[in-house]
């Protein structure tokens, strides 16, 4: 699938309705496979807790800080020469938080949530890329032993050719000996392959356990034409790392809000009633008490004022950051791309003379060394093909993963 119409793909579905699965270029690991993988993943599960502690949090700041105070007293009362009274009070109060600062608080907590929601998205961003990498040099190691692999029955190949050529006289022990070396180097080439492959599927089955041993043919990548820009304004509005930055800029703004409004000192209300002369006067009253609000106040509404723009101009630095690195990202997936086309037309060339010099060699028309060399010539250009193969879908999956176009990483 093409990014064109992968692109297209997921805007009608977003603009139509909720897709149980999201468009997957053809090649890729699958989502019902690679959804689960990443939701085991410790920080994915510890980014999933965390907004649970936010929601906590967020109704921690919903609910008002002041609490009822209840309190009691008792006393006797001695007249000089005279009787003695039994006397008490009662009263409860609380101080209430003002509505402006009721209102800053909800919206922290509203932020708080975001920015929770955004870290589990670059946490659940960050492991589907440790997973597509890991993914994909498995896939690159096993086509590696598969190409040492057939290198080696190659060799074989030409061995026995070199056989039939010595007992029919029209070659030297010497060029026998000479191709079995060469057997020899190509099998010790084929294990050292298989090891690369054992040790590459180790780290990917280790680091994501519970993935099925699935060879897939290495895919090919797409070009990147006239898409890049509409892919560059994606990445940028799906960054999870601006929307961490996003939702920090508005916990700046409503702690702003909050210190300006605290500027006004919550009132403290009660009543109270007082039983005094043995119960023969019964006094009722309400009190208010506000603090008298200080020059520290206004220093703290000040210094909140000025975090915002400290937030506002990281934010800022980090839009930059991004897009450099989305440019930089495309320049090279688009770079990435013509190597590939050239390293496979360089690929078919040799692999033509290959060809050609193996004929010549079985008619007596070439020599054995010159077969080595082309053989040698042909392993080296495959090897150099895949890996800008592997180059180029690390650069062009890479893009897709940060625009959230593959497995299911779309969330508002």
């Amino acid at each position: 699938m093409t990014l064109r119409a992968l692109l297209i793909t997921l805007l009608t579905i977003s603009g139509a309705a909720p897709a149980d699965q999201p468009a997957n270029p053809s090649g890729l690991l699958p989502t019902a496979i690679a959804r689960p993988l990443l939701e085991q993943d410790p920080g994915v599960a510890a980014a999933r807790a965390g907004l649970e502690v936010a929601l906590q949090d967020a109704g921690l700041l919903d609910k008002s800080p002041y609490e009822w105070i209840a309190s009691a007293t008792t006393q006797e009362r001695k007249l000089d020469h005279g009787p003695r009274y039994g006397e008490w009070s009662l009263g409860i109060e609380r101080t209430f938080r003002l509505p402006r600062k009721a209102a800053a608080d909800r919206g922290l907590g509203q932020a708080t949530i975001e920015e929770s929601e955004a870290n589990y998205g670059e946490a659940l961003h960050e492991a589907a890329r440790e997973l597509l990498t890991l993914w994909l040099d498995w896939l690159t190691a096993e086509r590696s032993r598969e190409l040492a692999t057939s290198t080696l029955q190659a060799t074989k190949d030409s061995l026995a050719a070199v056989h039939k050529r010595v007992t029919a006289g029209d070659a030297s022990k010497l060029e026998a000996g000479i191709a079995g070396a060469e057997l020899a180097t190509q099998r010790g080439l084929e294990n050292v392959a298989k090891t690369q492959a054992s040790a590459a599927w180790a780290r990917l089955s280790t680091r994501f356990p519970g993935i099925t041993r699935q060879s897939l043919a290495l895919p090919s990548p797409s070009p990147i034409g006239d898409d890049a820009a509409l892919l560059r304004e994606r990445i940028l509005a799906e960054s999870d790392e601006l929307k961490i930055m996003k939702a920090q800029v508005k916990k700046s703004e409503f702690r702003a809000a909050r210190a300006h409004a605290d500027r006004i000192p919550d009132p403290t209300i009660g009543v109270h009633t007082v039983s005094e002369s043995a119960g023969r006067e019964q006094i009722a009253g309400i009190s208010l008490s506000i603090p008298i609000p200080g020059a520290a106040r206004d220093l703290r509404s000040a210094r909140a004022i000025a975090a915002v723009e400290v937030s506002n101009q990281d934010l800022e630095l980090k839009k930059r950051q991004i897009d450099t690195e989305v440019a930089s990202a495309i320049a090279t997936a688009r770079g990435a791309y013509e190597s590939l086309q050239i390293a496979n037309d360089g690929a078919r060339s040799v692999q033509e003379n290959t060809n050609l010099m193996q004929r010549a060699y079985a008619l007596g028309e070439a020599e054995l060394q010159a077969l080595l060399l082309t053989r040698r010539q042909v392993t080296a250009a495959l090897e150099s093909t895949l890996q800008a193969q592997v180059a180029a879908l690390k650069a062009y999956y890479g893009l897709l993963l940060d625009a959230h176009l593959i497995w299911d990483l779309e969330h508002d």
